[in-house]
C-alpha cells in the first residue's frame, strides 16, 4: 500500500480517509531530519505489511497545517486515529518495531488521547 504524502495527493487521501475503516497513521517529519530519513523506508515496508490501515507521511514544513496547534519537538513523532478520534499522538524511538507493536496493540476499545493535532480530515480540508 502507498505511503501518502499530503503535499502530493491530498484529495486522493481524504477520499481513502473518508471511505476507510483502518487506522490512519501519521508520520510527522521533516526532509532534513537524518532520523526521519533512515525511519521512512520501514514506514514504507509498514504501509505494505498492513494495507487496512493508511500511512502518511507529513513533512512539518511542507504542510505545518496539519499539526494544528500542536508543536513537533522530536522525531518521528506520530499520530494514530481511527473513526472515533485519536488513540496516540507523541514521539517514539526510530525503531519502526515499536510502532508496528502500538498499531497491532489498538483495538475498538482503545481510549482516546486529548493532546493531539485535531481530526485528520478536518485537518486536510482546512489545509
Amino acid at each position: 500500500m502507498q505511503v501518502f504524502e499530503p503535499q502530493h495527493n491530498i484529495s486522493t487521501l481524504t477520499a481513502r480517509l473518508r471511505a476507510q475503516q483502518g487506522l490512519a497513521i501519521v508520520c510527522y517529519c521533516a526532509a532534513w531530519c537524518d532520523t526521519c530519513t533512515e525511519y521512512r523506508p520501514g514506514f514504507d515496508a509498514l504501509a505494505n505489511k498492513m494495507p487496512e490501515h493508511t500511512f502518511i507521511w507529513v513533512d512539518i514544513e511542507e504542510n505545518p497545517e496539519l499539526l494544528g496547534d500542536e508543536d513537533v519537538e522530536n522525531f518521528p513523532t506520530l499520530l494514530i486515529q481511527d473513526q472515533r478520534g485519536s488513540l496516540f499522538f507523541g514521539t517514539l524511538l526510530p525503531h519502526i518495531s515499536h510502532l508496528e507493536r502500538l498499531i497491532t496493540s489498538m483495538d475498538n476499545d482503545a481510549p482516546l488521547v486529548e493532546q493531539s493535532p485535531g481530526a485528520l480530515l478536518d485537518l486536510l480540508d482546512d489545509a
